[in-house]
């Protein structure tokens, strides 16, 4: 409750600041076929008019870049900008569009849910590397794209900062420095453009990385392609003008003839009319020239969309439109097509929607609602489920051509990443197949999902319960596996703290992208909580690939399972770890393993596993008392010669304890009289040992006595011992706190009492 309320708020406020602003003039729609050419100066954008239905195809929109130019260096920009302001801490609004079709019905069993349970997923592990943390604002839209083998970078973008790392080894290159540097200097409102929304991409093609992200005033867009392929360099700079109407949620993608993008619009930053999909004259924009923007308001049928961005080195055939996909309803996608003409502009089209059924859901947290749990923390989290995440990716293979998405969805009691392999998508577009992962009870949500070149999918996202952290997992499948199917996840990294403070919002979506440099690695990054509280976010970057993607040399995979295990200090936990050949390799594969935490050791029956058959190796992890308690990250390393693999598990180390109670917790006795109090102690993890009891505060002239003494305590069960206070009758009436005492080695627990003496008949 208290998150919606949060919620509410905002929106109120949302809607009161943009009703006070002046209202700029609105254009009425032509009754002709000409498009309507809108210039800085008017500040105008949509006709206020509604909408025709999008059956009849609206006509286009033509808007003008308001500013452009080309900046200086960003390493040069970021220099010379002062530090980021320090404290404060922001929400950044999110308006809610209309329900789709079928939201609210009663939930039905998931027939896409997968029953099947798969090996652990067979990646080749690359980096895993700390990204941005918590900047005061949230959620922090965590997003990232690679480049390629030239400048070798990674580019993270969250809501108000961005960072670029070396892509084969992690390290810092620049950052992290606020998003509005990139726009420093630069004239409108996007010199200060750090209203959120963020998206990074790098266009393979042309091998330039593209910002994107709303102004402060959430009415401008604003767009920066990189000249070259070094993201620390200069940017050609766009912003381009919604007012008074807000473009909020923007998703963009790289298509060979426009950078294609989409809004949900919210006149005047209140009435939501329908998305809007925009066509950005990619051509100009990669010379830094002036640029137009084809766009085409829908009505309120039509929300979050999303665009088709281009994976792979396989551009879609020459005059392919770009594809737009929504959740049409609780049973089918909506696809359209977008096909732009920058010469022509009334010559551009928007056409859809075919519709694509799909195996009926229901949307995760009732759509736009918070159902996500956490450990130690009532604070429930926001799942988004109303629309689908970040990126539509596109794939050609030559002999086909697929679209893979993802969304999150109800599963039993709790949520699921449901995902589709739409293919055909320019001529009949089908589901070739789908799926809803969730492999257990806890909860799945905020997915990014990508293919690589041999057809191989990938799919990250947030994972947590009433009982774990929120953590950050994968899972992914290559085309042997069945249809509609994911192998088992491995984790990436499980949180340590729970979310709270009343911050429900999470996400609002996460990053998977591809290397272009061997169209076979997968980046995923998101956000987790480190520790208890809010605003308090950090992210990961990770990397991996399926082992056999592209390769045609002898290798192997390595991979373990579970993927986390939990032991209590001073015991023992095991993990099987498996070596799978790729291409005939048959030599022998020697494990270790690393990470392993204070007083801990790890050993391998056998230490190794060779042809014919590999048999699996267990890995038995031994704790000792004094292992400290904490969550740890083991890495166990598969070496053969030259060839090394990794893979990762999680070792979650607690401490046996007892705790102890006492009955009655209040009482009274007349002088010279006996009063019995019995303490029980409770194991917890399996604690098992003696317990010496002692007491304090026991009444003058009186004596305290326990029995027995020391308590065995056998875990599972709880052991009592009954302390009697024989008070005298010299014994002052009054009412005594007395502290009954229970101590194991380091272990002490106590519990407090209430004796009540009264005065002799």
């Amino acid at each position: 409750m208290k998150g919606k309320l949060v919620r509410v708020a905002l929106s109120v406020l949302s809607v009161l600041f943009f009703a006070l602003m002046p209202a700029a003039p609105v254009l009425a729609q032509d009754a002709s076929s000409k498009p309507i050419a809108m210039h800085a100066a008017h500040r105008a954008l949509m006709p206020a008019v509604s909408v025709r239905p999008q059956d009849a195809s609206p006509k286009p929109i033509v808007m003008h870049a308001a500013n452009h130019d080309i900046s200086p260096p960003l390493s040069q920009m970021a220099a010379n900008a002062p530090p980021r302001p320090s404290g404060g801490q922001r929400i950044r609004p999110e308006h809610e569009t209309p329900p789709i079709p079928g939201a609210g019905a009663a939930a039905g069993p998931d027939l896409a849910l997968q029953q099947q349970t798969l090996p652990l997923v067979g990646t080749i592990n690359g980096l895993n590397f700390a990204g941005i943390s918590a900047d005061g604002v949230a959620p922090p839209d965590t997003n990232g794209s690679v480049g390629d083998s030239v400048t070798n970078q990674y580019v993270q973008i969250v809501n108000e900062e961005y960072e670029v790392f070396n892509k084969t080894t992690g390290a810092v290159i620049l950052g992290p420095t606020q998003v509005d540097v990139i726009w420093s200097g630069f004239s409108g409102a996007c010199a200060a453009s750090n209203g959120g929304d963020v998206n990074v991409l790098f266009d393979k093609a042309a091998a330039r990385w593209v910002v994107a992200q709303l102004s402060n005033s959430f009415t401008s867009y604003c767009i920066a392609v990189s000249t070259s392929d070094d993201a620390t360099g200069s940017y050609a700079r766009y912003e381009f003008d919604f007012s008074p109407n807000i473009p909020d949620y923007p998703k963009l993608a790289v298509w060979p003839d426009a950078y294609y993008g989409t809004t949900n619009t919210f006149q005047n930053g209140s009435t939501f009319i329908g998305a809007m999909p925009c066509a950005y004259d990619r051509a100009s924009m990669l010379t830094g020239g002036a640029a137009n923007a084809i766009c085409f308001q829908q009505n309120s049928s039509v929300a979050s969309l999303l665009p088709s961005d281009l994976d792979g080195s396989t551009p879609p055939p020459a005059g392919e439109p770009n594809f737009f996909v929504e959740l049409a309803s609780t049973s089918s996608l909506g696809l359209f097509k977008f096909h732009a003409d920058f010469s022509v502009p009334a010559n551009s089209t928007f056409t859809g929607p075919t519709t694509i059924p799909v195996t009926t859901f229901s949307e995760a947290c009732g759509g736009f609602g918070t159902c996500v749990p956490q450990v130690d923390t009532t604070q429930q989290l926001d799942s988004l489920g109303d629309r689908l995440m970040f990126r539509l990716a596109y794939r050609n293979f030559g002999d086909h051509e697929a679209l893979v998405v993802n969304h999150s969805v109800t599963a039993g009691s709790s949520t699921g990443v449901r995902w589709y392999e739409i293919r055909s998508p320019n001529g009949t577009p089908t589901i070739f197949q789908q799926g809803t992962f969730a492999p257990d009870s806890e909860y799945r949500w905020m997915g990014s999902v990508a293919m690589d070149k041999s057809g191989d999918m990938a799919v990250g996202y947030s994972v947590s319960s009433s009982s774990m952290h929120p953590a950050i997992r994968f899972s992914g499948r290559v085309p042997s596996d069945p249809a509609g199917t994911l192998e088992s996840e491995a984790s990436i990294i499980e949180g340590g703290g729970s979310q709270n403070g009343g911050l429900n919002r999470w996400g609002d979506y996460s990053g998977m992208s591809i290397d272009p440099g061997d169209d076979c690695t997968f980046f995923y990054t998101t956000e987790y909580i480190p520790t208890d509280g809010s605003f308090n976010w950090a992210t990961q970057i990770a990397s991996f690939k399926f082992a056999s993607c592209g390769s045609t040399a002898p290798d192997f995979s390595l991979s373990a399972s579970p993927s986390s295990q939990t032991v209590v200090q001073g015991n023992s936990t095991s993990y099987t770890v498996t070596v799978s050949p790729i291409n005939g390799y048959s030599n022998t594969v020697t494990f270790s393993a690393s990470g392993l935490p204070t007083g801990a050791s790890a050993t391998f029956n056998p230490t190794s596993s060779g042809s014919p058959n590999y048999p699996p190796s267990t890995m038995t992890v031994t704790t000792s008392s004094s292992t400290p308690g904490g969550t740890y990250t083991l890495t166990i390393t598969g070496t053969d010669g030259t060839i090394t693999h990794t893979t990762s598990v999680t070792l979650v180390v607690v401490a046996a304890d007892f705790s102890i109670s006492a009955t009655p917790g209040a009482t009274s006795v007349r002088s010279g009289s006996a009063a019995t109090f019995t303490a029980t102690l409770s194991p917890i993890n399996t604690f098992s040992g003696n317990v010496n009891m002692t007491v304090s505060g026991c009444p003058a002239s009186s004596t305290c006595t326990f029995s027995p003494n020391p308590v065995t305590v056998t875990s599972p069960k709880s052991s009592t011992s009954a302390l009697t206070v024989s008070t005298g009758r010299k014994t002052p009436a009054a009412t005594y706190s007395i502290k009954i005492t229970g101590t194991s080695g380091s272990l002490t627990h106590s519990v407090t009492v209430s004796l009540r003496v009264t005065g002799k008949r």
